[in-house]
C-alpha cells in the first residue's frame, strides 16, 4: 500500500496497520497530533500561520513591527474571546509559544509595548499557567491597566479567582503582605459583574476579600434584588462575623433603594431593636409605617410609636376580628366537637371489644385538649360555652388539674379577643382552686400575642390575690400565666414582679423554676444581665436534693431563652455553668449553647451536639437527661436551612439505631420541632414506625411528634394514620390520650394555622414561637412525670407559637378593610443565583385572598390592577392600585 503524500493528504488519511503495529506509543501521539493538524480548515491554517508569523515578529530586533504585531494580536484574541463556547482558536494555536512570549517579555526594556505585551500574556495565561504562579494575576498587575471586561467575561472570572487566592496567600502569610494592589483591580472588576448578569460572582469576590461593604456604592434599582436575594441566602452557611456584615450590607442596600419592608426584615433577622426602630422612624410614608407595623406584630415587637392606629396594629388587636373574617370566607365558623376529629366509626376496633377499660376522665381530658386546639380563636365550641352555669357543665367531668386545663381551655378557644375575658372572669369566685388556677391561665392564654394598652391581664393575674395565693396551683398557674401572656414583650414590670421568686430559696422549685421560664419567656434574645445572674446564683444557692427534680430543667430553660440567638453572647454563663458542680448545670449548659445558636445551621456547634450523643452512659449511675436536650439541641441549630435539615435527618436515623433509650425518646421529638406544621411524607412514615416502638415512651413522643408535624394543615394521610393507632392503642391509655392529642393539633383551627417558629418566606425565626415549642418539647423528656401526669396543661405552651397561616390583603384606600385580590398560589421555588427572571412558584393556582398558606408555598400577584407594599405576601400585606404609567 502506498503511503499518500502528507502534504496532500486527505482528510480521512490513517496510517497503515503495519506502521501502527512497529511505532512505540509516543509516536503514536505524535501521529495523531499531526493527523490534527492536518485536519485544520484553511481559514483555521491562515490563522495559525498569521499567529505564528506575529509571534517570529516579536522575537525581531525591529522595534518598529512590534507595535502593529501587539495590535492585531489583540485583535485576534479580543473577537474570539467575546463569545466563549469553547477554546477561542487564537489561544489554542498561542499556547504552544507562551514560553517564548514569555522569554521575549523579559528581554524587553520597560516602555508601552512592554505592558501591552503583559496584557496579553495575561489572557495566554488563562490555557497554560500553573495555579501556583497566578501568572493571569501576576501579567495584569505588570500590563497597561486597560479594562479587564475588554479580553471577554472568562478571563475576568478567571482574573477574579486568581485574586481570590493571592488574598488569601498574603493573608496568611508572615508578615501578611500589601493586598492594596489587589482591591483596586476588583474595585474595576465588581462593576462589570454587575452590569453584565454576575452578580453571584462580585459578591463572592468583595466576601473573599473581606470589603462586602464596598458592593452598596455599586449597586443600582436594576442589580439591587438579586445581590440581596444572593447574599442575604449565603448567611447560613458563613461563621461568625461574617453572617451579621452580610446581612448589614444588605439592610444598607435597601435602605438606600427605600425598600422598607426588606430592610425592616433584614433588622429583625439580625435583631437589634435599636437597627428596626431606625428603620420604622426613617420611613416617610405613613400607609408604608402601617405595613411595617404588621410586620412587626408578627414578629411581635412592639414599642408605644405616639400613633393610635399603629399602635393598635402593632398591638395586634385586630387579629382576631380578621381571623373570623377569614373563617366566615372559608365557611369553618361551625364549632367542631372532638367526636367530629376522632372520628371514631373509622376506627377499626372490634365491637366485642369495648374501650371502657381507659379512664373516663382521661378521655375527658383528651377532649378538652382537642376541643380547645380545633376551636381556637372561634369564639364558640360544643362543650366549654355552652351550658357553662349548671353542675353538669364539661369542667366538672374533670378531675383536679383536669378542671384546671378544662376552664384554661376557655381561653384559647377565645384567643386573641380580648372582649371575652369576662368569659373566665366568673370562674375567679368559683371556690375550688384548680377552677381558679384555669382560668388565670386562660386568661393569659386569651390575650397570647396581643396586648391592650392597660395590660389588664398582666395587671389582674399580679394582684396579691392571686400571684401571692395561699394554694400552689393557683401560685404556679399566675407565674406560668404571666410568661405566656407578655411572652416577648420584655416588660421590666415583669422582672419586679417574678425575679423574687427565683431568688428565693424559700420558694418551691416548680414555682422558682416556672418564674424563671415566665422571665425567659419574656426577655426571649434579649441577653437581659439581672435576670440571667439571678437565675445562675439562684441554681448555685439551691440544695443538689432540689437541683434534682424534674421542673429544676426549666429554670435552665429560662436561662438558655435569654440568649436566643444570641451566640457568642452566651459564652459568658457558659463558662459559669462548667464551674456548677451539680448534674442540672450539665442539662442547662446543653440548652443554653443549643438556643444561643438556633437557627444558624452552625455546623460545629451541631456536631458537639451530636458528640455529646456518642457517650454509652448508664442511667442507673450516671445523669444521662443533658442527652436528651442535645438531640433537641441538633434539630433546633439545623432547623435554618434545607441542607442542614437533610442532614440532621440522617443523623437522627442513626441515633435511633444506635443511641441510648434516652437518646431515643428525644429523636421524635426533634423530628417534630424541625418539621412543625410541614407534614413531609418522609418524615411522617418515620414517626409512624416510631409510634409503634416497644419503647412506650419512644411511642408516645413520636405519637405527639406527629401531631407538631401535621399541626394546623388537616392532612388527610395524617389523620388516616391517626386513626389506625387509635385502634391499635384502644386498651392503652397513655398513647390513646396522646393519639388523641395529636388528631387535636393536626385539625388545630380547623386547619387555619401554623406552630412554625419561621415566617417571611422561611427568613425570621419568630422568638416566641421557638420559646414555646421549646417548653413543650423540653416537658416531653420526661412526659411520664409532666404531660402524662398531672401537668398536662404545659401543652398550653404551644399557644404562644400559634399563628393563622393566611394572606389578607387590606385596601389602603378603604381604611384597611379587607379586599379580595387575585393572587396565585404555588409550591415556593429557590431562584437565588439563577440568570435572568426566573419564576419563583410553580405549580400554582390561582385565588382570590384571603387565602391558606402552607409552610412549602409562597404567594404572589396574579392581577394587573393592584400591588403589594411589601414583596412578600404573607399575613397581613396592604395593597392599592397600580399607578399608570
Amino acid at each position: 500500500m502506498v503511503q499518500p503524500d502528507s502534504a496532500n493528504a486527505p482528510e480521512t488519511t490513517s496510517p497503515s496497520t503495519k506502521e501502527l503495529k512497529g511505532k512505540a506509543p509516543a509516536t503514536d501521539k505524535n501521529a495523531k497530533k499531526k493527523e490534527e493538524e492536518e485536519e485544520l480548515s484553511e481559514e483555521d491554517q491562515d490563522l495559525k500561520s498569521q499567529l505564528e508569523m506575529l509571534v517570529e515578529r516579536l522575537q525581531e530586533g525591529n522595534v518598529g513591527l512590534h507595535r502593529a504585531a501587539l495590535e492585531t494580536l489583540r485583535t485576534l484574541i479580543r473577537t474570539a474571546t467575546s463569545s466563549m463556547t469553547s477554546v477561542p482558536k487564537p489561544l489554542k494555536f498561542l499556547r504552544p509559544h507562551y514560553t517564548t512570549l514569555t522569554t521575549v517579555y523579559e528581554r524587553w526594556h520597560d516602555s508601552d509595548n512592554k505592558h501591552f505585551l503583559a496584557d496579553i500574556l495575561s489572557v495566554l495565561a488563562m490555557t497554560y499557567s500553573d495555579d501556583l504562579q497566578r501568572a493571569t494575576l501576576r501579567y495584569r498587575l505588570l500590563g497597561s491597566s486597560e479594562a479587564a471586561g475588554s479580553w471577554g467575561h472568562e478571563y475576568v472570572r478567571h482574573l477574579a479567582s486568581e485574586i481570590i487566592a493571592e488574598y488569601n496567600h498574603l493573608t496568611e502569610s508572615d508578615p501578611p503582605g500589601d493586598t492594596a494592589r489587589l482591591h483596586k483591580i476588583a474595585d474595576e472588576i465588581v462593576p462589570f459583574f454587575l452590569k453584565h448578569n454576575a452578580e453571584a460572582d462580585a459578591c463572592d469576590l468583595l466576601l473573599e476579600l473581606e470589603a462586602l461593604e464596598k458592593l452598596a456604592g455599586w449597586v443600582d434599582k436594576n442589580t439591587f434584588e438579586r445581590v440581596c436575594l444572593y447574599i442575604v441566602s449565603m448567611v447560613s452557611y458563613v461563621t461568625p462575623p461574617d453572617d451579621v456584615a452580610i446581612l448589614k450590607t444588605a439592610h444598607t442596600i435597601y435602605r438606600n433603594m427605600s425598600e422598607w419592608p426588606n430592610a425592616l426584615r433584614v433588622s429583625m433577622r439580625l435583631n437589634d431593636i435599636d437597627l428596626i426602630k431606625n428603620d420604622f422612624e426613617s420611613c416617610p410614608d405613613q400607609l408604608m409605617k402601617k405595613q411595617l407595623a404588621y410586620m412587626l406584630a408578627r414578629q411581635q415587637i412592639r414599642w408605644d410609636t405616639g400613633d393610635d392606629d399603629i399602635n393598635a396594629i402593632m398591638n395586634n388587636t385586630q387579629l382576631s376580628e380578621y381571623f373570623m373574617s377569614l373563617a366566615r370566607d372559608l365557611a369553618v365558623v361551625e364549632p367542631k366537637s372532638p367526636e367530629e376529629i376522632y372520628k371514631s366509626h373509622l376506627e377499626n376496633i372490634r365491637s366485642n371489644v369495648s374501650s371502657a377499660q381507659v379512664d373516663s376522665a382521661r378521655q375527658n381530658l383528651a377532649s378538652t385538649f382537642v376541643n380547645a386546639f380545633v376551636n381556637a380563636g372561634f369564639r364558640s365550641d360544643k362543650l366549654m360555652t355552652v351550658n357553662t352555669e349548671s353542675d353538669t357543665s364539661w369542667v366538672y367531668k374533670n378531675k383536679d388539674q383536669g378542671m384546671m386545663s378544662a376552664v384554661a381551655s376557655v381561653g384559647l378557644i377565645n384567643l386573641w379577643d380580648l372582649s371575652k375575658m369576662n368569659e373566665l372572669d366568673k370562674y375567679t369566685y368559683v371556690d375550688n382552686n384548680h377552677i381558679k388556677a384555669g382560668a388565670l391561665l386562660g386568661l393569659s392564654l386569651l390575650t397570647s400575642g396581643v396586648r391592650d394598652e392597660a395590660e389588664a391581664v398582666f395587671g389582674l393575674i399580679r394582684e396579691p390575690e392571686w400571684i401571692d395565693h395561699a394554694s400552689p396551683e393557683v401560685r404556679n398557674a399566675a407565674v406560668a400565666g404571666i410568661g405566656i401572656a407578655c411572652a416577648g414583650g420584655a416588660s421590666e414590670d415583669v422582672v419586679e414582679t417574678l425575679l423574687g421568686r427565683v431568688s428565693d430559696t424559700g420558694v418551691s422549685m416548680e414555682e422558682a423554676s416556672l418564674a424563671a421560664l415566665s422571665l425567659g419567656l419574656t426577655f426571649a434574645g434579649t441577653c437581659h444581665g439581672d435576670i440571667a445572674s439571678t437565675i445562675l446564683q439562684t441554681m448555685m444557692e439551691r440544695e443538689e436534693v432540689q437541683l434534682k427534680e424534674t421542673f429544676a430543667k426549666f429554670m435552665g430553660l429560662g436561662l438558655a431563652l435569654l440568649f436566643l440567638g444570641k451566640q457568642e453572647a452566651a459564652d459568658a454563663p457558659l463558662e459559669t455553668l462548667k464551674a456548677i458542680e451539680y448534674p442540672l448545670a450539665k442539662q442547662v449548659e446543653v440548652l443554653v449553647e443549643m438556643c444561643a445558636y438556633a437557627g444558624t445551621g452552625n455546623v460545629l456547634k451541631v456536631q458537639k451536639m451530636l458528640h455529646y450523643c456518642n457517650d454509652h452512659l448508664d442511667p442507673a449511675t450516671e445523669v444521662t437527661d443533658f442527652q436528651a436536650l442535645a438531640v433537641l439541641g441538633v434539630s433546633l441549630i439545623a432547623m435554618g436551612e434545607d441542607v442542614g435539615s437533610e442532614m440532621s435527618l440522617r443523623s437522627f436515623n442513626h441515633l435511633m439505631h444506635y443511641g441510648e433509650a434516652v437518646i431515643r425518646r428525644s429523636v421524635p421529638l426533634a423530628l417534630g420541632l424541625q418539621w412543625a406544621s410541614n407534614p413531609v411524607v418522609q418524615v411522617l412514615d418515620l414517626l409512624s414506625k416510631y409510634s409503634h416502638d416497644n419503647d412506650a415512651e419512644v411511642a408516645v413522643n413520636a405519637i405527639f411528634a406527629m401531631g407538631l408535624v401535621g399541626a394546623g394543615t388537616n392532612n388527610a394521610r395524617l389523620g388516616q394514620m391517626l386513626r389506625q393507632l387509635a385502634a391499635y392503642y384502644h386498651k392503652e391509655p397513655n398513647p390513646l390520650f396522646m393519639v388523641r392529642i395529636a388528631q387535636g393539633l393536626v385539625h388545630m383551627g380547623k386547619g387555619t394555622m401554623t406552630i412554625n417558629p419561621y415566617h417571611s418566606n422561611r427568613m425570621l425565626l419568630s422568638p416566641v414561637a421557638i420559646s414555646g415549642l421549646l417548653t413543650v418539647l423540653v416537658a416531653f423528656t420526661d412526659a411520664k412525670t409532666l404531660i402524662l401526669g398531672k401537668h398536662h396543661w404545659l401543652l398550653y405552651y404551644l399557644v404562644p407559637a400559634m399563628y393563622p397561616r393566611f394572606l389578607m390583603t387590606l385596601d389602603a384606600e378603604a381604611d384597611l378593610q379587607t379586599i379580595g385580590v387575585s393572587v396565585r398560589v404555588g409550591q415556593a421555588v429557590d431562584v437565588v443565583g439563577q440568570a435572568g427572571r426566573p419564576k419563583t412558584i410553580t405549580g400554582f393556582q390561582t385565588h382570590t385572598t384571603p387565602v391558606l398558606l402552607g409552610f412549602t408555598e409562597r404567594a404572589e400577584m396574579a392581577g394587573e390592577e393592584f400591588e403589594g407594599m411589601s414583596s412578600v405576601l404573607e399575613g397581613f400585606v396592604i395593597v392599592r392600585k397600580k399607578k399608570e404609567e
